[in-house]
């Protein structure tokens, strides 16, 4: 009988795996002789040798499992992810002493892979680091890119991209429909018109690359949890796959800017300005006026791509789902569109503030399925105290925002979806109400959630929810 060997990739894989062990026992020696000062970090479930409770969140939807420990260890409990240390908050009482009371500590993001390569070194307005630079960026999303005013000036897009969407559905009559893909496409389509103007030759491509950007920025990368071991990137495959996207979504968004910058140097003024001609008013500024470099710029587009599109299209699918296992809600919803558009032919925002019973659906669906069920992680920027526990400098702060929005404490019969829960109630979406923060709360609250999202996610409702 033969001997068999082990083929080159498993020897190569297997001594992988035993550098990878032998160094995280390294490491971890070296880390028991420096460990935090404080012994009085957050309660927590025991903890692992190397590995922490990274096994305690891999089995299921990290935020069910995560309000599972919660509801053992407290609403401010702490995890070691690996290397990292995690302080998860459950509560609206701990949320509001995060993003309210100590706002400026947690103010800034943990730096990733991805947000280096994918957003230009953490340079748009989700990643980028709190200081001078994210102030300005924030003051101009605000009065530029997000206001009010230029929200409502994309209302024909949205009323074209909805009849589209209609249409679509319409020609699948008879045939099973795949209501998720459409309205993704729908979304993004939007975005994009929003934010170039007008459709471009590699549209398609683009958004294809935005989306992958998306799935891999959401999946599970255990380097990401040891942070000192940086050539884990290189053996997962992960940093050529972002260092890919990274160099197309550059390519074709720097052929949109130079079309932008060439239009305007011909003196030919747009009807509308668009986001990329509102950002390039930024562009090579005086030396005492902030400026944007074209990375910015691209890293801001990208940033508005991501927020304004992929969430918005899931919010619409989980409200048609919601609607589509209540019979009594659907029908509720279709006789109220009815009603408000009977004999006006078009569906369009003119009757938008009449449309009460469907926001309510819109506002029931943020706080059921919040577009990003645990926020984006925080950065304690100093030591400090919450709730008589100690909170690490550097430690990751992250915020169950789908366990709040479930909490028994907060909401009558939480587990059930019921729109009329908001009849009669002061409870928004713009971060005032910690117990219903969909798109966070303080200085780092998703701005193109709350300003741009729920006009789309109404205009879509109403379009999808009537029979063709």
């Amino acid at each position: 009988m033969e001997l068999q060997y082990p083929s080159f990739s498993v020897l190569f894989t297997s001594s992988l795996f035993v550098l990878f062990l032998l160094q995280l026992v390294k490491r971890s020696k070296a880390k028991n002789t420096n460990k935090y000062s404080t012994s009085n970090l957050p309660p927590g479930p025991w903890k692992l040798p190397l590995i922490g409770n990274l096994h305690q969140i891999a089995s299921s939807l990290p935020h069910h499992a995560l309000r599972d420990l919660a509801k053992k260890h407290g609403p401010l409990m702490s995890l070691q992810l690996g290397e990292v240390l995690t302080v998860v908050v459950s509560s609206a009482e701990m949320a509001k002493e995060v993003m309210k009371t100590h706002n400026i500590i947690f103010a800034s993001r943990p730096h990733s892979i991805v947000t280096r390569i994918v957003s230009y070194d953490s340079t748009n307005l989700t990643f980028a680091p709190y200081g001078p630079y994210w102030r300005q960026l924030r003051k101009i999303c605000t009065t530029e890119l997000l206001s009010h005013q230029r929200v409502l000036s994309f209302q024909t897009i949205r009323h074209e991209e909805a009849s589209k969407l209609v249409r679509s559905i319409a020609l699948d009559a008879g045939s099973p429909v795949n209501l998720t893909q459409k309205l993704y496409s729908s979304a993004f389509e939007i975005t994009s018109r929003a934010a170039f103007g007008e459709r471009f030759k590699d549209q398609e491509a683009f958004i294809s690359i935005v989306k992958e950007a998306l799935k891999l920025a959401g999946g599970f990368n255990v380097a990401d949890f040891y942070p000192s071991m940086e050539w884990l990137h290189n053996v997962n495959g992960l940093r050529s796959k972002l260092e890919k996207i990274h160099e197309e979504a550059d390519r074709i968004m720097g052929i949109m800017v130079n079309e932008h910058k060439m239009h305007k140097a011909s003196g030919k003024g747009r009807e509308d300005d668009d986001l990329v001609d509102a950002l390039l008013k930024y562009h090579e500024r005086g030396p005492n006026e902030f400026s944007l470099t074209i990375n910015n710029i691209k890293a801001v587009i990208l940033d508005i791509f991501a927020a304004g599109s992929d969430t918005t299209a899931g919010t619409v699918d989980w409200a048609m789902s919601e609607m589509m296992k209540n019979p009594r809600i659907m029908k509720k919803a279709q006789d109220e569109v009815r009603h408000v558009f009977d004999g006006k032919g078009n569906i369009d925002e003119t009757g938008l503030e009449e449309l009460k019973y469907l926001n309510l659906v819109i506002k029931e669906t943020l706080r059921f399925h919040p577009p990003v069920p645990l926020l984006l992680p925080r950065v304690c920027g100093e030591r400090c105290e919450i709730n008589g526990y100690e909170i690490p400098e550097k430690a990751k702060v992250v915020v169950n925002a789908w366990a709040i929005g479930r909490d028994p404490n907060l909401w009558d019969d939480a587990e059930s979806f019921i729109p009329e829960r908001f009849l009669d109630s002061t409870i928004e979406y713009k971060g005032n109400n910690f117990e219903y923060i969909p798109f966070g709360a303080g200085r780092r609250i998703c701005m193109p959630g709350y300003e741009f999202r729920p006009c789309k996610c109404q205009i879509r409702a109403r379009a999808t929810s009537v029979p063709l």
